[in-house]
Formats: structure tokens, C-alpha cells, sequence
């Protein structure tokens, strides 16, 4: 049994880390085997607050070690990692993609750069934008930043498309083979939009921004769980970016139609598989090379 190693946090209800994340792989044809870096209630944005707790990094290092004994390692086809509980979690996650490449050279890791949003509610700990900057971006076969994360890693300023090229290409020089920059909101006010840059090329999509009395949390790790998994299917870095931002969409726009706030996911679960609207993926006329 083959499968993808995802790290990240957890919701009992609703749909944030692991719990928007899972479940969609696990759709597109994915055994899945999580760990939580933290389990909460609900995700921080509820004005009721949350219950629950950060796990240690020694869970992680040992809940990794029971998989080894087991020979699952060696069957892993992908590491995904979202929001870290802390600096320590870090430097597990450094050490289980060093273990899981050793016992499978072929598999890849996929990082959610997960720096927070004090004005969304999401708060890291001390210690973890640094870690994610210096120690998981740059062994990372994919980052899937936001603006703002991509901009920390290529230490510069964002305010055009040129911009982000340019930060996509810094990024690509210090490791990553992809960035999937899940959210570059510098560029249009009525659109959402999504990049992708990999050394072949920088591809630009774009859909109508859907209107929410309260943003829907999770989003972000529904694009990260949704591209990784078309990756292993096979796809290119681009059909898989055009099947991630359609499937992402159709998510959505359920979500939007039963007037929810928490993501639909498994109500709208045929999205993830055949998207029902399509939206062009433009090629930017740029090329991006290695050093």
C-alpha cells in the first residue's frame, strides 16, 4: 500500500489542515496517512474561541519511526506539510523528509509554507517563519506560498506580476523544482488568482472572486493536498495546476451556494475528481532558468 505522508494541523469539525486535506486525496484515488501537529476543535477564526492542543515533536519523530517498523517509508510516495505547532515540529519534519527520502529516493515533499495572518486569525509560533524560510522551503521539491510566504522567501517586495516572477524565480534557485503560489492578490481586485512557475515555464490562472459573508479557512491546504495528488497521478506541473484550480473552485462555489462558511467538501466531492467549469490557464511570456 503506497500512500502520502501528511503533516499538519488538525479540526474535529470543519474543514482546516489535515481535515481539508485528507479527505480530497484520499478522493482522487490516495491512501493518505496523517499526522497532526496540532488538534483543535475548530479552526482560531470562530469568535467562540477553540479548545485543544499542540503535539510535541518527539509525536511526530516517533509516529514516523512506528511507520519505518513497518517498512511504510519505503512505500511513501509524498510528504505534505502545513501549519507547524512550533520551531521543533520544524526540524521533525527536516528530519522525516531525510528519513522517507532514504528509504524512497523517488518520493517527493511538498511544502505549505504556513507563516500566519494575525488579521485571519492564524498565529505561529516563535521561531517557525525562520525555520520555514531557511530549513523546509529550500529542501521542498514544491512550495505552495502565498504572496506573502513567497515574498519572505525571496526577501523582496511583491506588488506586480513582474514581481512574482521574479520571486518565483529567486525561489526556484534556492531548491524547489515548483511554486504553486496559491493566492497572488497584487494583481486584480475582481479576480482570484493562482501562479505556477517551474523551470519549463510561469502559468497564470485566474477565476471570479466569489463573495462570502465570512471567508471559508482552509483553502490553501485544499490547493496544497489537490496539486500534490495530481502530481502523483501522473499529470504535469501544469495539467495538474489546471485540475487543482478548477477542482478548488468547484469546492468552493458549492460552499458558496449552501451559504456556509466551513469548506464543502465532501458534499462537492465530485469537484475534486471531473471540475465542472474550466478556466483557462494562461503561459506567461517568461523564461525561468537554473543558475
Amino acid at each position: 500500500m503506497r500512500g502520502i505522508l501528511s503533516i499538519q494541523s488538525h479540526v474535529t469539525y470543519g474543514h482546516a489542515g489535515n481535515s481539508s486535506a485528507v479527505f480530497p486525496m484520499q478522493r482522487m484515488g490516495f491512501e493518505v496517512w496523517p499526522i497532526h501537529t496540532v488538534q483543535f476543535s475548530n479552526h482560531t477564526q470562530y469568535k467562540q474561541g477553540w479548545t485543544g492542543r499542540a503535539f510535541s515533536a518527539s509525536d511526530i519523530d516517533e509516529l514516523v519511526q512506528g511507520l519505518n517498523n513497518i517498512d511504510a517509508l519505503s512505500r511513501c510516495e509524498a510528504i505534505l506539510t502545513g501549519y507547524q505547532g512550533s520551531a521543533e515540529q520544524c526540524e521533525a519534519v527536516v528530519r522525516t523528509v531525510e528519513k522517507v527520502k532514504a528509504h524512497n529516493p523517488s518520493a517527493i515533499y511538498v511544502c505549505d509554507p504556513v507563516m500566519g495572518a494575525p488579521d485571519k486569525g492564524c498565529i505561529v509560533a516563535p521561531g517557525i517563519t525562520e525555520h520555514l524560510v531557511n530549513n523546509l522551503m529550500p529542501i521542498a521539491d514544491v512550495i505552495v506560498p502565498n504572496q506573502f510566504e513567497l515574498s519572505q522567501f525571496a526577501q523582496m517586495e511583491i506588488n506586480t506580476l513582474s514581481d512574482a516572477v521574479t520571486a518565483c524565480h529567486i525561489a526556484l534557485e534556492k531548491g524547489p523544482k515548483a511554486v504553486l503560489v496559491k493566492h497572488l492578490y497584487c494583481i486584480s481586485d475582481d479576480k482570484f488568482s493562482m501562479m505556477l512557475a517551474t523551470r519549463e515555464g510561469c502559468f497564470l490562472a485566474q477565476r471570479p472572486h466569489l463573495p462570502f459573508e465570512l471567508q471559508p479557512v482552509g483553502v490553501g491546504d485544499l490547493i496544497s493536498a489537490v496539486f500534490t495528488a495530481g502530481l502523483l497521478k501522473g499529470n504535469s506541473p501544469r495539467e495538474a495546476f489546471q485540475h487543482c484550480h478548477d477542482a478548488c473552485y468547484g469546492v468552493l462555489k458549492c460552499t458558496q451556494q449552501q451559504n456556509e462558511w466551513e469548506l464543502q467538501t465532501v458534499l462537492a466531492q465530485d469537484e475534486l475528481v471531473e471540475p465542472s467549469e474550466t478556466f483557462p490557464v494562461e503561459t506567461l511570456d517568461v523564461q525561468l532558468t537554473s543558475a
